[in-house]
Parts: C-alpha cells; structure tokens; sequence
C-alpha cells in the first residue's frame, strides 16, 4: 500500500508536487519516487511513496515507467497473476513480478475497459505518452482514495486531503455545506467535499485530463444498478464467495496478519486465511476495566481468546490505556476530513503494534455488517413498524415519557438499554427514509438547525435531501436490502474504510477488507432481505455460512460494535479538553456553533439525563478539524 501525488499542466508542479509527496512519507516509508516527465507540450510531474508488499525489490518502485506509460499506483491487485498470464498469452513481456507493472500494461491494452477486470483496492494515475492525458482511476468501492483539485488547465491530485492543503492551502476554503453534513453524520459522505475546489474521485470511476484543459470522465462500477441485477437475479452461493475471496486477499510477498475482536465478521476472515496460512497471526484490543463498565461494553477478549484457541493461533491483546487529550489532535490530523469516530482509535493502536511487530498487512472483518444487515440500526428500523402499531395513547402517554425520565448513567455504570430506547424512540414513527437516516444520523432536522447558526438552514435542509435521494436511487424490493444499499453508498465508504485507509497508513500498515469486494457485493444482493434479517435473527445467511468454519458460540453471541468507552473518555479525561477547546473554541466565535444549545447538551451528558458524547467527540473532533485547515491558510467557511 502507498501514496501518490502529481501535477498536470502546472508550471509549479514539481514544487507543489514535493510539498505533497513530503506530507505523505506514512504512507511509503520503504521507498520515495519522483518522476518530471519532459514532454515539450505538457507539464508532467508523479510521485509516489511505497510500502512494499508485492515485489519487494527495487525494480518495483515508481513512478514505474514503460513504453510511454507512466504510472503512480496505490493498491493491490488481488487478481493480478492471472491478468498477467492473459497479457503474456498476447505476447506481453514483463520485467518485474509486481502488480504495478500488471495494472500499466492492462491499461495499455484495455484502457479503461482494464478497471472492471481488476479485484483488488486501488487509487492511480496514469500519464501516456503518446497522447499527452493524464487519467486518474479508483476502484468499485472506494476502498482506496484520491483527491482531485482542478487548477488553470491542469489538475493537482493527492492520496489524502492533507497533501494538497499543506501545499495549496491559501489558494482554498472550507465548504460549510461540508462542516454541517459532518455535524449530522459525524464524518463526511462522499459526495461532499471539506475544502471547496479539492474534490474526491467518485469510486468506480476514472477521469483523463487533456492538453487543452478538456476533461472526460467515466463511470465503469454503480453499486446501485449492480444491486439491483444481483437482486433480480438467483442467490450466489455465499459460502464459496466468501472463501474465494478471503483466499484471494492473502496474495503477498510478507506475513499477513488479522484483526480479531471475537464478533462474527473478524472471526470468519481469520478463520478462512488460517485455511490457507496456519502460522498467521491476529490482533485484538481491550480498554480498561472502569472505562468499559460507564460504556457498558461486552468483553470482547473473552470471545477473542475463545477463538484464537478453536484455531490455535497466537493472539496478540493490546490493553490501551490512551491518553485521549494527546492522541485525540493527532487522530484529527491522520483522519484527513471532519470525522468524529473514536473507532479509528482502535484501528490505528492495533496497528501500531502490528507494525511494532514487523506486519505490513493485516485482514480485516469490515463490510459485512453493511452488506448483509449487521447493525441495530437495521434491525430497529424494521422494528419500528411493530412499535406504531402499539395503540397510541400507551406510546405516548406511558412508554415515551418513562424513556425519557430514566438516565443513562447511574452509580457509575452505564445502562444500554436505556440509550437504546432513547435513540429508537427519537426514529420510530418516522416514514422509513427519514427513519433510516435519524437511526444513525447525530440530530433531528430541528435540533441540528437549532446548534447551527441560523443562516445555515439551508445547508442542513440539503443534507438531509441529498440523504433522501441517494436512499431511494434504486429498485430493491425490500427495506433491509435498500438499508444495506444505503450503508454500502454512504457509512462504508465515507466512514469505515476512510478511518481504516488513514489509521492503517499512519501506521504503515495495510488493511484488507475481504468483504468489501465485488464479488461479494453481488453475492450479498442476490439474497432477499429476509434471508438477511430472519425474525430478529440479524446476518442470518452469513451466520448460517459461517457454522462450516467457526464454533456456534461465536456466531450466536450478542452483536458488539467496534467501539470505545466514549462515554468514560468524554465524562472524564476530555473534560477540561472540551470546555477550552469547544465551548471557548473557533466554531462557537464565529457563530458556527450557537453557545446556548451546546451548553445544553453538554450539561445534558453531564448529568446523566442523556447521552450526548458522540455529539461532543464530533463536535470537539470537528473544531480540531477547522483549526487545522485555517492554520495551513485555508479560508474560512
């Protein structure tokens, strides 16, 4: 896995060029590569930074050029040797043994055509020679990523955000229809971009800029339009599918590893890469004791441990202990957008001490829960038509206002049940778009225009649009299925694998997803929605997969999220940290934030009453987010 920059049509290239490839040495630290190209009629400028994987010798660095191609590749092709041995069979000589130089010559003889034959994660950019464009590519579901910023004629592009805004900052701004989208969701959807003019690659999608400034772009994979033939369709056999591509995950030249939590999803992928690698190794985390009692969280390293020794592999616990007030501006800084996840937390810790422990790669669980109904959320929604046909008068004369009476914190330990009724109770009754979007969205449209300086009412009200239009771009049949789709466009891409991408790269590792993949993606939409969510019975086509590799006291454990003790963190070590840097903050002098309803909700967390600290980990993590962007001299929004 790697990072790439580069410049096209720019007479400061190679300068704004090395600022950008400078900021990214975490993402390659075994090799850097910058590559002028001399070309009389067009300003070419490619770098690239490597963390080698496969084909570790230096015959495989890049920028790799060859017969008037050249390209800056951040990916694996999990394919890659059987395109080659097509590419050879049309007579295709190959001096390398890496999947670089498969992606170059692919691109030689398909184009563009090249992209949907790839499995595999992938961001590029791809100069020819011989007519003088520059086209950039990213793989189906955006598991690798690419930002964009047109200039004059040309384009700037980078692996991360930050490379551009250290480099270009002054000549950008913050978009505020951004800042309040990641207020309401708590990280950014991909449509949306943090600094105006600085643009993500949509994924499935490549675009080739032109010696006359003219661009054409190209859309070669839409999840939506996939889902709906796969939908239409007989059901694909999950089992193979899955196995298929857990084997195809483990192509490397170095150790892989694997994440263990002890939930369904990381058990099932350490499970099936043991099939084919019994000396790997996996990770797993753990908080301490007083933090995951406030939280309320399961013991995830019993389930953990339980299956490390059902397959007889090494565990790896890391008990972390962070100190939040340190690590919560750097999580910022790496995390690249506005996003208020303590997840990433645990991401970049365990990958920390895998790299600590010389592993490059690790597998990661990721993506089920998306594709085959895996959150409450889901299983709430559906839920939510049985609650309305509980007579009115006891909905709202006795269950909502006992609900809201009961604190979700007393003698210290934190009361889940409680905050889940709270939150269902707030989506309910709610037509099934708006249900949807409130089951995992921050705010009610009211209360998130309350927070907000009232001329950004507008800004809130498209949001919450755009919400509605992508969920029902579709023709699925059924609610779970158009849920899944929904996560599977928005929350993986624009949350999981952005976290996973930033975290993992911080720590000059890769994370592999093996169910975020085509195949897969098909294979989840061929199945009904009832065969994913059977009574309360949530992923039970995948758990019922799973009873062939894993022990039935894994599969049917309760549901635990990939979380942390948040509640602890914001109550306790966070608290100076919030009342300088929030309420004393940037957002709420500028009028961003509005002082009142923040004061509110921070007493409200405060006391008990409710549990707001996701609301004040983004908002916290977001003002970070802004000081960052106005100190590289990004305009205010």
């Amino acid at each position: 896995m790697c990072g790439v920059a580069g410049s096209y049509q720019q007479s400061d290239g190679k300068v704004v060029v090395n600022a950008m490839i400078d900021r990214l040495g975490h993402r390659g630290p075994d090799a850097c590569g910058l590559l002028e190209l001399v070309d009389p009629e067009t300003a070419v400028v490619l770098a690239h930074r490597r963390l080698s994987i496969i084909d570790l010798s230096t015959a495989a660095d890049q920028p790799l050029a060859k017969g008037g191609l050249t390209l800056s590749y951040n990916g694996e092709l999990y394919n890659y040797r059987e395109i080659r041995r097509e590419l050879e069979g049309r007579g295709v000589a190959f001096a390398t043994s890496s999947d670089t130089e498969v992606v170059l010559e692919a691109w030689r003889a398909w184009g563009p055509a090249a992209l949907p034959r790839f499995r595999g994660m992938f961001a590029f950019a791809v100069h020819d020679a011989g007519t003088g464009s520059l086209t950039v590519a990213r793989d189906p579901l955006g598991i690798k990523p690419l930002y964009t910023m047109r200039r004059g004629k040309g384009v700037v592009f980078a692996s991360e955000l930050k490379a551009i805004v250290s480099a270009l900052g002054t000549e950008l701004s913050v978009d505020p229809a951004a800042m309040v989208a990641s207020a309401l969701y708590y990280w950014l959807p991909p449509q949306y971009d943090a600094v105006r003019g600085v643009q993500k690659l949509p994924a499935g999608s490549w675009t080739e800029y032109r010696r006359d400034g003219s661009s054409v772009s190209g859309e070669y994979w839409n999840p939506s339009e996939v889902a709906t033939r796969a939908a239409s369709g007989p059901p694909v056999d999950l089992r193979e599918t899955i196995e298929s591509s857990v084997a195809a995950h483990l192509v490397a030249d170095v150790p892989v590893a694997s994440f263990l939590s002890g939930g369904l999803d990381s058990s099932i992928v350490t499970a099936l890469a043991h099939r084919h690698d019994p000396a790997i190794e996996a990770y797993s985390i753990a908080f301490r004791a007083e933090d995951q009692r406030l939280e309320a969280m399961p013991d995830d390293a019993h389930y953990a441990r339980r299956m490390a020794a059902h397959l007889g592999i090494r565990l790896h616990e890391i008990e972390i202990q962070p100190d939040v007030v340190d690590l919560l501006p750097r999580m910022v800084d790496i995390l690249d957008e506005p996003i208020g996840d303590p997840a990433a937390l645990n991401t970049l810790l365990m990958c920390d001490a895998a790299r600590d422990a010389g592993v490059k790669v690790l597998l990661s669980g990721m993506g089920a829960d998306e594709l085959f109904g895996g959150y409450r959320k889901h299983l709430a929604c559906l839920l939510g038509e049985r609650y309305r046909r509980v007579p009115r008068p006891l909905r709202t004369g006795v269950i909502e206002p006992l609900v809201g009476r009961l604190p979700v914190v007393a003698r210290g330990r934190g009361i889940r049940s409680v905050r889940w009724a709270q939150r269902f109770l707030t989506f309910a009754e709610l037509p099934e778009e708006e249900a949807f979007r409130r089951s995992y969205t921050l705010y009610g449209r009211d209360e998130l225009a309350d927070l907000l300086d009232p001329d950004l009412a507008g800004h809130v009200d498209a949001v919450i649009e755009d919400h509605r239009v992508l969920y029902e771009d579709n023709e699925l049949p059924d609610q779970t299925s158009r849920m899944c789709l929904a996560d599977s466009r928005l929350f993986m891409p624009g949350l999981n694998l952005t976290y996973t991408d930033r975290a993992s790269m911080a720590a000059s590792t890769e994370v592999r997803v093996p169910f975020v993949d085509p195949v897969v993606f098909g294979a989840a939409f061929s199945l009904p929605g009832s065969a994913k969510i059977h009574g309360r019975v949530q992923k039970a086509a995948l758990k019922q997969a799973a009873r062939a590799w894993i022990p039935d006291e894994i599969i049917d454990r309760p549901k635990a999220s990939f979380g942390a003790p948040l509640r602890a963190w914001v109550s306790n070590d966070l608290r100076e940290l919030v009342d300088d840097a929030l309420v004393g903050g940037e957002l709420v002098s500028t009028g961003f934030l509005r002082r009142d309803p923040l004061l509110r909700l921070i007493a409200d967390q405060r006391s008990g009453r409710r549990d707001q600290s996701k609301q004040i980990w983004q908002l916290l993590s977001l003002e970070l987010w802004y000081r960052n962007a106005r100190s590289a001299g990004v305009g205010a929004a």
